[in-house]
């Protein structure tokens, strides 16, 4: 008792001198800094709200650091400022920038129509030719034009939805902007992040977002929507008994024009296309550094694909990326430090380390003119081993390594020699997969390390496992699943989890490793430990093509091929690595009523059980493709 007293003594006391030193820091941005609202007039006479908050000092001139936001400016007036005092942005403010944020078109106290991802237009002519770049470069035009005491460099930075608009804003062509860093941004949501996953539909995700997120807003206003009332705590409960995608379109309601299109669009056709901002990332003028997590649950693809899609359409663009074991926006974060996500820990303040040593020197090089040029091409942390890399490329050089699924749930780098071997389970809409063991509602932002041994004991789960390593075994790039499948309906989801199985006798030490955390670890098993590396789906039907999907013929062995997103990882020697492989992945993705069908349009009694077969023989080496670097 005494023992637990003195730590909440210690808590207590930690608490008040953080609340003392935010009051501080709450001081001083109200004494330096001043907040203004203007109104920024686009090239059609749309009217942009936009806040800006100036530093009263006037010895020097200050560069401009901007958002992009469809999520508000608030708290609005010029009486109320943004809580910058409680973020890493405290930093800028104390080196004199000046801090602005602006309500996308449409959106919040901004004028127009707003558009969700809309598509950028390359053959801009006449003034009401507008897109998001064309807006980013009237309203920086302004800034420079009408800001006084400042200094004419401009740099711009977003998370999510606001990285996409970072995105936008590099291809602005705007000379006075030096430096842009989309972080997860929303890049593609057909093929790789927030609500398709390879064509499957991540519903939760969504349903969450599209319900609040996506109600029109006739005029613009300081109120916010209100959000879904769900009457429940169970999501796994809610989105099962709700069944088909049709009903979660009737809870909708008709006036979210999103989720319309989306449904209306059940396959990667020319909407999808125009809004997959990759394809026009050519001729990249200011410098870029793209920003995402490994563990990112909302978006592990937009940073590692615009990163690579500037490297292969804009090869004269400065352009970097960092990726660090970070959930969504964790590398913005002041409180939470990076030094871990849910039950596995990484050593380091990751996020305080990306803050001080690539963040701030990259905007401060290329808009203050201070420091120097030296970020590496791709900064990189590599879970397992828990340490920074600097590398001179991504990918980096490596052996594609085919790791085989085998008989008897063997997992080997030799191709299996035996014939007609396979693995079935029953795939059952009806129990679909959890995602994870956990009662909660809304999706949680750890489950992309979560322990999967609730899912080995499953019996719709296969599951593949290696001997003990006796040697390291670093991966680093993206994976290649190559299955051969079949099914006795046709259609079918298809989840491979690439996973670290740590040893039965693993501990973390008592004290936990965050300088933020002052309080004993807590006590989950970590002793065989299978932490998700990573996990991805494959919509089956669109194994050949995404424009056209096609059946499977039932209980035919097929071909299953499928991208999953870059790792960096290295499973220790004493470890073992496992591979499992299932149908559902429950509520995270809708499920597959394994007919070939319009999965957005069916019905609750199309749904079907399925027998589904993985084959891994001498004719049928199932396996991922693994980049091992040494």
């Amino acid at each position: 008792m005494r023992k637990l007293l003195s730590l909440l003594v210690a808590a207590l006391i930690l608490h008040s001198s953080c609340v003392k030193a935010i009051n501080q820091d709450s001081l001083w941005v109200r004494e330096n800094y001043v907040k203004k609202e203007v109104y920024i007039t686009m090239r059609d006479g749309v009217k942009l709200f936009t806040s800006i908050y100036m530093p009263k000092d006037k010895s020097e001139k200050h560069p401009i650091l901007m958002s992009r936001t469809p999520y508000s400016c608030a708290p609005y007036g010029e009486d109320k400022y943004l809580p910058l005092w409680n973020s890493h942005f405290l930093s800028y403010l104390k080196q004199g920038y000046i801090f602005i944020q602006q309500d996308v078109r449409g959106r919040w106290m901004s004028e127009g129509t707003f558009v969700d991802v809309r598509p950028f237009n390359p053959d801009k002519k006449g003034k009401q030719d507008i897109d998001e770049a064309s807006d980013t470069y009237d309203a920086i035009d302004w800034l420079v034009k009408n800001l006084e005491n400042n200094n004419g460099n401009v740099g711009i930075l977003g998370i999510s939805y606001p990285g996409f608009y970072s995105t936008m804003a590099a291809l602005s062509g705007h000379p006075a902007l030096k430096a842009v860093s989309p972080q997860a941004p929303v890049t593609d949501w057909f093929l790789g992040d927030d609500f398709h996953h390879n064509g499957a539909f991540f519903i939760t995700d969504a349903f969450a977002f599209y319900t609040s997120f996506g109600k029109p807003r006739p005029k613009p206003t300081t109120i916010g929507p209100s959000g879904f009332e769900y009457h429940n705590t169970d999501n796994y409960d809610f989105y099962l008994r709700t069944g088909a995608v049709k009903n979660f379109t009737r809870l909708m309601g008709d006036s979210i024009a999103f989720w319309k299109d989306l449904v209306a669009h059940p396959d990667l056709d020319n909407w999808w296309k125009a809004r997959n901002v990759r394809q026009f990332l050519t001729s990249v003028k200011p410098a870029m550094l793209e920003v995402g997590g490994l563990f990112d649950a909302e978006d592990c693809f937009g940073a590692w694909n615009t990163y690579k899609a500037i490297e292969k359409q804009s090869t004269k663009t400065n352009n970097r990326v960092v990726m660090g074991p970070w959930y969504h926006g964790q590398w913005a974060s002041k409180t939470n430090d990076g030094s871990s996500l849910g039950n596995v820990r990484f050593g380091s303040a990751t996020s305080k380390w990306y803050q001080e040593n690539i963040e701030e020197p990259f905007f401060n090089y290329y808009l203050r003119g201070i420091g120097t040029d030296s970020i590496a091409e791709a900064t990189v942390f590599f879970t397992g081993e828990n340490q920074w890399r600097k590398l001179a490329q991504w990918p980096l050089p490596a052996q594609t390594k085919p790791l085989y699924l085998q008989a008897n749930g063997k997992l080997d780098f030799s191709k299996p020699l035996n014939a007609d071997s396979f693995t079935e389970y029953v795939s059952d809409p009806a129990k679909p997969v959890p995602y994870t063991e956990d009662i909660h509602f809304d999706r949680t932002i750890s489950y992309m390390t979560d322990d999967q041994r609730f899912a080995s004991r499953r019996p719709d789960v296969a599951t593949f496992e290696t001997g003990v390593l006796t040697e390291d075994v670093t991966v680093a790039g993206p994976l290649l699943a190559k299955l051969v499948v079949s099914t006795s309906g046709t259609d079918a989801d298809f989840v491979v989890k690439l996973i670290d199985v740590f040893p039965n006798d693993f501990r973390y030490e008592t004290d936990a490793p965050s300088e933020h955390r002052r309080l004993p670890s807590h006590t989950y098993p970590m002793g065989g430990y299978q932490m998700l590396v990573r996990g991805e789906i494959m919509r089956g039907k669109y194994r050949n093509s995404f424009e056209k999907p096609e059946a499977f013929k039932p209980d035919t062995p097929t071909d299953v091929n499928f991208n999953i997103p870059d790792i960096a990882h290295t499973f220790k020697k004493g470890h073992k690595i496992m591979v499992q492989v299932q149908s559902s992945w429950f509520p995270l993705v809708d499920r597959n009523p394994q007919v070939f069908t319009n999965i957005y349009t069916c019905d609750d009694k199309d749904f079907r059980k399925a027998d589904i077969r993985i084959y891994h023989d001498a004719r049928h080496p199932s396996h991922i493709e693994l980049p091992v670097i040494k």
